[in-house]
């Protein structure tokens, strides 16, 4: 907060910190496939 001067990170960049912005895709994504593999074990079960 003392230092108004902002210094850019130089070291490598996180991966979580790089999938974040995926989240958006990612996450519906990921359910809607495992809502169609639950489905699809439901139905060849019964």
């Amino acid at each position: 907060m003392s230092n108004p001067h902002n210094t850019p990170h130089t070291g490598e960049q996180d991966v979580v910190e790089s999938l974040v912005p995926l989240m958006p895709i990612v996450l519906p994504a990921a359910g809607a496939v495992l809502i169609f593999l639950l489905a699809f074990i439901a139905v060849f079960m019964a």
